[in-house]
């Protein structure tokens, strides 16, 4: 029992023991952290006093020029409370505004095309004759109007030719399809007008006879008569001045000043030929008289008299040189004659006898019975050789005028017409290809010309110079030497 208390007291001694030793360590332990955490504090502290000296001092960012994002002050005075506040607009209201200007375009269009489709409808019920609901006068207006566009264009007629005369008011005549009618004729027609073979107008549902055509020519003829005069004049054209000086006696002289022929008591030549190689300044030159005189000039070329029907050609050339006489004084130009002049022989096909039909019509009115006043004729072509003697025999055609390849005294006068106003380089020097002996034609030289300028052009200058001039040379020699291949291809 003894020995029991004697460790219970051991053991409570042993233990206050102990809690004295961990009350201790703690409390040594605790001042160490106040110690600790007293010293974080004074560094921290200084730490934030460095830190607030070298921050800069905070400034509030400037105030907006506008008005977004201020309050509002409100207004003194008794209107105050009347009076509308102002509205700035923003990003948002004006795209709002845009969306709805669009949606007003979106309606403005749809309202148009309702508009114009119920005047479609109404206009298309006046046309077919029902009836139509709106406002009378708008329809009457639309009414008359359509009145008078009809009446400004009229109806379609048909053309054909009074073949029988059966009364006064009843005829027989043939359509351009063929078949042959027995028609009334109106009233209001001239039957003075009306006889065999003449060219009536028939209305396109009775086909009644309601008009007379007086006028027999063709329209092709209308057509080679020249309305307005060509812009080269004899000035454009490089030499040729002994041609230039026979043309004018011959075609421009008589038409100016025929009391000159009258007092010497010859009579002027009534046509000339102009033949030579290609390129010559041959159409150049009809051109210039054209110009140069106030006569009427008809432009013809000889593949368009030959016609597909059979009479057809001498037709057309009987109304050629009609047409001159009736606006005499005038000149008929006919270019590639040979293409209907050719010499004649025994021909196997229609086609080859219609040409040479044609080509005794042009003799015929070259030099027939008929005088035809101040007519002038001029003739062109390449192929002098090929044509028939009786159609260039004096009395025909009286002068023949040939066209050779320019000398060098005309290739510089060509040269010289062609680059007058082009701008050339100081190294630039012609008298080379002056002097050369090639066979150059004025159309030669005046496409060396243009290819030296097209050259300086590809390259982005606007001077030409020596090498432009060189090399267009040979380009037009080669294109020239090379000749087409001959035969047949299968």
């Amino acid at each position: 029992m003894g020995s029991g208390q004697s460790n219970l007291g051991g053991n409570q001694q042993g233990g206050d023991e102990k809690n004295a030793k961990d009350q201790k360590v703690l409390s040594l332990r605790d001042t160490s952290i106040l110690e600790l955490a007293f010293g974080l504090f004074r560094s921290g502290l200084w730490c934030l006093t460095i830190s607030q000296k070298d921050k800069p001092k905070y400034e509030p960012p400037p105030q907006p020029t506008t008005r977004i994002g201020r309050k509002k002050r409100r207004a003194a005075g008794p209107n105050a409370a009347s009076k509308l506040p102002t509205i700035y607009p923003t990003s948002r209201c004006k795209l709002k505004y845009l969306r709805m200007q669009r949606i007003h375009d979106h309606l403005l269009l749809e309202e148009e095309y309702v508009e114009n489709q119920e005047r479609l409808r109404k206009a298309k019920a006046i046309q077919a004759g029902g009836p139509v609901s709106g406002d009378s006068d708008v329809l009457d207006r639309n009414a008359d109007e359509r009145g008078r566009v009809d009446d400004m264009r009229g109806s379609p007629m048909g053309v054909g030719n009074l073949e029988e005369m059966i009364d006064d008011d009843h005829a027989i005549v043939s359509s351009a399809t063929g078949p042959e009618y027995y028609v009334s004729i109106m009233s209001f027609v001239d039957k003075d007008l009306l006889e065999p073979g003449a060219s009536v107008l028939l209305h396109h549902k009775s086909v009644s006879v309601v008009g007379v055509l007086t006028d027999d020519a063709d329209p092709l003829v209308s057509v080679m008569k020249l309305d307005k005069a060509p812009t080269e004049s004899y000035a454009d054209i490089g030499g040729l001045e002994q041609q230039i000086q026979e043309v004018r006696e011959a075609v421009e002289l008589p038409l100016l000043h025929p009391e000159l022929y009258e007092e010497m008591g010859i009579k002027p030549p009534k046509g000339v030929i102009l033949y030579g190689a290609p390129g010559t300044g041959k159409t150049l030159l009809a051109k210039a008289v054209a110009n140069q005189t106030s006569a009427t000039f008809l432009r013809i070329v000889g593949s368009e008299l030959i016609q597909k029907y059979l009479g057809d050609g001498p037709r057309l050339c009987r109304q050629i040189f009609q047409v001159a006489a009736e606006h005499a004084p005038s000149i008929v130009f006919i270019d590639e004659i040979d293409a209907i002049g050719t010499k004649r022989y025994e021909s196997s096909s229609g086609g080859e006898r219609e040409v040479q039909r044609t080509m005794l019509e042009l003799l015929n009115q070259l030099d027939g019975f008929d005088d035809r006043g101040d007519v002038k004729v001029i003739m062109a072509t390449n192929k002098i050789e090929t044509l028939d003697p009786a159609l260039i025999r004096p009395g025909r055609i009286d002068r023949k005028i040939l066209f050779e390849n320019p000398d060098q005294n005309t290739k510089r006068k060509i040269f010289t017409l062609h680059t007058s106003k082009m701008s050339l380089n100081d190294d630039v020097d012609l008298d080379e290809f002056i002097n050369q002996k090639d066979d150059l034609s004025g159309a030669d030289i005046k496409a060396i010309c243009s290819e030296a300028g097209l050259m300086a052009l590809r390259e982005r200058r606007m001077r030409v110079q020596m090498q432009d001039f060189r090399t267009a040379r040979e380009r037009v020699l080669k294109t020239k030497s090379e000749s087409e291949p001959e035969g047949l291809y299968l």
